[in-house]
């Protein structure tokens, strides 16, 4: 029905820098919201970032100034940039996405199979 494809996780030494993906593929009508979040061993998903179609941003506090999300509509794909990345960055990431598949149909919540990242030295 619905894929989403993560990619670009990996292992990184404090301060430096990675940029993830995740596109969704299907019979897609529309997607609304965008957003990234993160799942540390022991602690509960958390929101990172979020997008509205309309390209309007949000930001969990910890990483304000250091990551940005952006999205390219036109390729049902959302991006985050992270930047100074340090050791409490690392976690698994999980994109998400709301999709309706027809122009009167509900919002439907989609996630992503995660992406690890790691910052460590």
């Amino acid at each position: 029905q619905v894929q989403l494809v993560e990619s670009g996780g990996g292992l990184v030494e404090p301060g430096g820098s990675l940029s993830l993906s995740c596109a969704a593929s299907g019979r897609i009508f529309s997607i609304n919201a965008m957003g990234w979040y993160r799942q540390a061993p022991g602690e509960q998903r958390e929101l990172v970032a979020g997008i509205n179609r309309d390209g309007t941003t949000n930001y969990a506090d910890s990483v304000k100034g250091r990551f940005t999300i952006s999205r390219d509509n036109a390729k049902n794909t959302v991006y985050l940039q992270m930047n100074s990345l340090n050791p409490e960055d690392t976690a698994v990431y999980y994109c998400n996405v709301l999709i309706r598949f027809i122009s009167t149909g509900p919002l439907l919540g989609y996630w992503g199979q995660g992406t690890q990242v790691t910052v460590s030295s």
